[in-house]
């Protein structure tokens, strides 16, 4: 996925490389001098290296896999409750509707700015089949969908469905025509998702290793840098969208964060502290990663089936492996108001999607990354193609000696025939 279309990198890399440094990778590799020649004449390269970047992160290992705490490590599940007495950190999702409050005492406080203001980046998005928070009217108990099941653990063992949207209507066409997905896979044209963009100060940002699934290594690649809380250093973006199989409700870049817009999406907001989702955590068994903020759009939108399947296809082009995570997740049971924090923020207001990222370090490091590959194929390409006229011209040269040696055995038969016929013309009676 190209990661700045619009941007000729080539011909200005030099502008923008200030903002390149790679402070998370200690040294340097060392660049063949060949991929200088492939990128911009090997100038832009040199200015990248001088400028204090470090080595393009194509050329050293993902320092994000496996970064997710291993069992046993303080991060395990536990149990919520011990002898009527909550032990574990406040939950989530829980209740969003305005005005809400949980009943968990804490003094953690959620981030209110956007999150790319508080220094985190997105390091991973998925999504969950139906909504885990709930938010009344938008989506709840009352919500409905083009399947049957209701919210628990279906009969064949596909994942629990959470709270669902009240847009559904199965004399619309827009809900129940059906759509060729090439990317998303078991997804379902007028069903309710809820989309997480979790986001991190610990995130290899800027880089072509910020994206990874499972989205835990990418909190914890730099594990160091979630500082001073995990609350200020760990969040997640939540929206919640109904799938139609409408052009009118495209949304071009899915991927990289909530829809923040002037018609509604992530204006109405609910921000607190919670922690992990997903089904192997319920209001017995809680989750040990937290507190970390959440954003939530408390609004239910319309989103087209094509602007899923771009971002499912914009996840399969990332360096690292996000297949999988291109399917709905199972939603965890709403958190029980003892387990969900009274620090609820409800209000209007712009919640930035991102940090620009036009001219950012990932798209100087695609760059040298694309030209290094452009290199070592055209050296590849090179050697094949000298190795084949090498073994070429030891075929062709064999050829002639053998062709010359047939005609030194030829000749020297013929001389020697003609030996004989001499012998015998002349020999005495």
């Amino acid at each position: 996925m190209p990661c700045c279309p619009t941007f000729e990198c080539s011909a200005r890399v030099a502008l923008v490389l200030g903002v390149c440094l790679r402070a998370s990778h200690a040294a340097a590799v060392p660049t063949p001098a060949a991929v200088q020649d492939a990128f911009a004449g090997g100038a832009a390269r040199q200015a990248f290296e001088a400028k204090g970047c470090k080595a393009a992160a194509c050329l050293i290992p993902n320092p994000c896999e496996g970064t997710k705490p291993k069992p046993g490590a303080g991060f395990d599940n536990k149990a919520c409750m011990v002898e009527g007495l909550v032990k574990a950190v406040e939950q989530s999702g829980a209740n969003v509707t305005k005005g809400y409050q949980g009943l968990l005492n804490t003094t953690a406080v959620p981030i209110t700015t956007s999150y790319a203001e508080a220094g985190l980046c997105p390091v991973n998005v998925h999504w969950h089949l139906g909504a885990e928070h709930l938010s009344v009217g938008e989506f709840d108990e009352h919500g409905s969908g083009p399947s049957k099941s209701g919210p628990h653990r279906r009969a064949d063992g596909s994942v629990r469905k959470g709270f669902q949207c009240q847009h559904y209507n199965k004399d619309e066409p827009k809900y129940t025509k059906a759509f060729d997905w090439k990317h998303c896979e078991n997804m379902e044209v007028g069903q309710t998702y809820e989309v997480h963009w979790p986001h991190s100060k610990g995130g290899d940002c800027g880089t072509i290793h910020q994206y990874q699934t499972p989205f835990y290594d990418g909190v914890f690649c730099h594990g160091g840098k979630l500082a001073p809380t995990t609350q200020a250093a760990i969040g997640v973006q939540s929206q919640t969208f109904v799938i139609v199989n409408d052009e009118a409700y495209y949304q071009d870049n899915l991927f990289k964060g909530m829809v923040v817009d002037d018609k509604g999406h992530g204006t109405d907001m609910a921000m607190y502290t919670g922690s992990t989702t997903g089904t192997s955590r319920s209001n017995d068994v809680c989750s040990a990663y937290g507190p970390i903020t959440w954003q939530v759009d408390r609004k239910c939108h319309l989103v087209s089936a094509s602007s899923f399947d771009k971002m499912c296809k914009d996840m399969k082009a990332q360096h690292d492996d996000m297949s999988g995570d291109v399917h709905p997740h199972g939603s965890r049971e709403l958190v029980a108001d003892v387990l969900a924090a009274n620090n609820f923020v409800h209000g209007d207001g712009d919640r930035s999607r991102r940090a620009a990222d036009a001219e950012s370090c990932a798209c100087l490091e695609e760059r040298v990354c694309d030209a290094d590959d452009k290199a070592a194929a055209e050296a590849a390409d090179k050697a094949a193609a000298k190795a084949a006229a090498e073994v070429a011209a030891k075929a062709a040269k064999a050829a002639a000696d053998a062709e010359a040696a047939e005609k030194v055995k030829a000749a020297a038969a013929i001389e020697s025939a003609t030996e004989q016929r001499v012998v015998t013309t002349f020999s005495p009676k």
